[in-house]
């Protein structure tokens, strides 16, 4: 295995965990910019057309049976340590064409040009479409930012899962969770280990489908459980 940090210019690669997304999917991988060396799509136990959509478009697939986001995104980067030449920036994109793909490279600037570590896209300073984020994820949002900065001192606005992060930062994060809590997880180690994070301004539109998360009761009170015990678990 060869590291990215031998070849140039760097290597971006994106990581799309997806369940039951095959209206969607397809959208999201053709409007993500050529820069990108490959797109891997973490087929997490769908009951649909979600791999083959995926395939059709030029995305590496990956298969992981085992539901959760977390898991996806863990089998997607054990997926890639595989590959001859990792990657020297990893983008995490979401499936259902909620993010706008082709602010990919606003995201990955400030590692590129600024020598950060990991890039949080920020919906809270983008702009939302009307009906794009419910009252709980909006809320949700806000209370976990606001107690990560009372007990880490860090200063994000969003636990958006658009983000980019250098493969070498990603691993050494040491990631475990493998459900709702992986996004806040990755944030709080982050700034635990000082490094270097910055967020910027992305836009967030109504996906396509039903939500996993937002969409159910049961994935509301699954996330918001989850994201509060990652806080208390590493203060």
């Amino acid at each position: 295995m060869i590291e990215a940090s031998n070849v140039t210019p760097p290597i971006i690669d994106v990581l799309i965990p997806a369940y039951n997304e095959e209206g969607s999917i397809g959208k999201v991988i053709a409007a993500i910019p050529s820069v990108v060396r490959q797109i891997v799509v973490v087929n997490n136990g769908s009951e649909d057309r979600t791999a083959e959509v995926a395939t059709d478009f030029g995305a590496l697939v990956v298969d992981e049976p085992v539901k959760g986001y977390g898991q996806a995104c863990l089998t997607g980067m054990a997926f890639l340590t595989r590959q001859e030449v990792t990657p020297h920036i990893l983008v995490f994109l979401d499936g259902d064409y909620s993010d706008f793909p082709e602010q990919l490279e606003e995201v990955i600037r400030p590692i590129l040009e600024d020598g950060m570590d990991m890039v949080i896209g920020s919906r809270a300073l983008g702009t939302r479409e009307i009906g794009s984020m419910t009252l709980p994820q909006v809320f949700g949002n806000w209370l976990s930012t606001t107690l990560m900065r009372w007990i880490y001192g860090t200063h994000y606005t969003d636990l958006g899962p658009f983000r980019a992060i250098r493969w070498e930062a990603l691993w050494d994060l040491g990631m475990e969770d493998r459900n709702y809590g992986w996004t806040i997880e990755m944030q709080i180690k982050a700034a635990k280990k000082g490094m270097k994070t910055t967020e910027v301004p992305v836009n967030y539109r109504r996906r396509i489908g039903v939500s996993k998360v937002s969409g159910t009761v049961r994935g509301v009170i699954g996330a918001g459980y989850k994201i509060l015990w990652t806080i208390w678990r590493y203060s």
